[in-house]
């Protein structure tokens, strides 16, 4: 006897993971997207983000209460490594909060010595 059920996820986020890697002097971007898995309307708000000296987000609606973007940006000229996590609330009472967690690293210029003698 087979058994065979649908699982119906209430919130789907395309990674809960976001790494940001690259030169610090460039801008990085990275994008996740979150989607409703019920019939009914979604809605989410930031509730906390512990890296806004690193880098900057935003949350784009783009289709109302289905799915939302969320893109990561890096803030150019803030060399080193991080990590952290933007939090979000949903108005589902299964799925009540997202959390996306955030590493990084972003690396000074290599400055190349160069010299006019040759010898």
């Amino acid at each position: 006897m087979a058994i065979k059920a649908v699982v119906k996820v209430s919130v789907r986020v395309a990674s809960r993971y976001v790494w940001l890697f690259g030169p610090a002097d460039q801008k990085i971007t990275r994008i996740v997207n979150i989607s409703a898995g019920l019939d009914k309307p979604l809605k989410i708000t930031p509730v906390s983000f512990d890296l806004a000296n690193r880098i900057s987000y935003t949350i784009t609606e783009t289709e109302k209460g289905r799915h939302y973007r969320v893109q990561f940006s890096s803030i150019p000229g803030n060399p080193g490594k991080f990590q952290g996590m933007l939090k979000l609330k949903t108005n589902y009472p299964k799925k009540p909060e997202i959390t996306i967690y955030v590493r990084g690293r972003f690396d000074k210029k290599e400055q190349t010595l160069s010299s006019g003698n040759t010898g």
